[in-house]
């Protein structure tokens, strides 16, 4: 070692003049000098045992690919739990489910519930609705809180996409819970005249409903005349169709709510589908609470009714109606509009 001892101390020396522009060509250490480790020098020392590398778990990530042409498009299939008219005790909490599908061509991520209007019950501004693919059904929840004193309340709530747009629900925007607290509240008296005219009354099951072909007969000349108003043909009066509409009046009069689905969970399609009426294209309007006039009124000034019954592509119709006093509403109307 004694000869290498001045070559380790010439090194220090030359590494510690940096101001040296020019430097000789050193001689690079033996290689024993890099790569030896030297041998512990107290007694007892015990060489670190190194670590052992934790494994790395990786979580494999998704990317979602959205398609900004997308429509969405959502179907009510059924009311889970608490259906409209369910009896509850001031102040009791309750959970309302409905059940949906994705009908339209965008994935629901990020969309949400909201509350529009009405006896708001408690419930929250939004929550979340579950992811859900295309042609999914999904389960969308809030919880509420019965008002403290007795009658009937209503709650209208929206499904929205991430930006706050509302998903058409068929025909309709909003969609509701409807419970009672107490004894029920009050039942609703006939409207217009204060006396409804009656050509005949039909018993299905435990409902007895009245008909009244006079309510028809305006409803089909109003919808008419808004079409000549606009320019369009009329629409002709389709048996099916009509009796397609009326059994969904009365459906909706003996089960006292206003919905698209029918009293058996079938929707517009198949109940038409189902009475041997195949459509090119079909739409279906629905009313509760008041005589023609309201009916077409309430049409009329909201934009989705309104384009349902102005729709070109519409060529027959059929109109049911069904007055049910014990019912929510007490008048029922519903417009089956299509084309074969």
């Amino acid at each position: 070692m004694k000869k290498i001892i001045p070559i380790l101390a010439l090194a220090i020396v030359l590494s510690a003049c940096i101001s040296i522009e020019t430097q000789p060509t050193q001689t690079p250490a033996p290689a024993e000098f890099i790569t030896a480790t030297l041998p512990p020098t107290k007694a007892g020392y015990v060489s670190p045992t190194p670590s052992a590398t934790p494994a790395i778990t990786l979580t494999p990530t998704f990317a979602v690919t959205i398609d900004p042409n997308c429509n969405d498009s959502a179907v009510l299939l059924r009311d889970v739990t608490i259906p409209d008219g369910t009896i509850l005790r001031a102040g009791e909490t309750f959970t309302k489910t409905w059940e949906f599908m994705n009908n339209g061509s965008c994935p629901w991520y990020g969309y949400t519930l909201k509350y529009a209007a009405g006896d708001q019950m408690s419930a929250p501004l939004s929550a979340p609705v579950p992811v859900t693919l295309t042609k999914e059904l999904v389960q969308v929840s809030v919880q509420l809180t019965a008002p403290s004193a007795d009658g009937e309340y209503t709650g209208y709530f929206t499904l929205n996409d991430p930006t706050g747009k509302d998903v058409p629900i068929g025909i309709e925007k909003t969609f509701w819970v409807k419970i009672r607290v107490g004894s029920g509240g009050t039942v609703p008296q006939p409207t217009t005249s204060g006396s409804v005219p009656t050509t005949s009354v039909v018993t299905g099951g435990n409902c007895s409903y009245s008909q009244n072909a006079d309510y028809v007969n305006q409803i089909a000349s109003a919808i008419n005349q808004e079409r000549a108003n606009a320019g369009l043909p009329e629409l002709t009066i389709n048996p099916i169709l009509t009796n397609a509409a009326q059994a969904h009046a009365a459906g909706m009069a003996c089960s006292g709510r206003i919905s698209h689905t029918g009293s058996d969970g079938s929707s517009p399609y198949a109940r038409i589908q189902t009475m041997g009426y195949t459509p090119s294209y079909y739409e279906e309007i629905i009313y509760g609470g008041g005589g023609p006039q309201a009916a077409m009124t309430w049409w009329m000034n909201d934009q989705i009714h309104r384009d349902a019954i102005l729709n070109p592509k519409s060529t027959e119709m059929g109109v049911g109606y069904a007055y049910y006093a014990n019912g929510s509403y007490g008048d029922y109307f519903a417009v089956e509009l299509g084309s074969p």
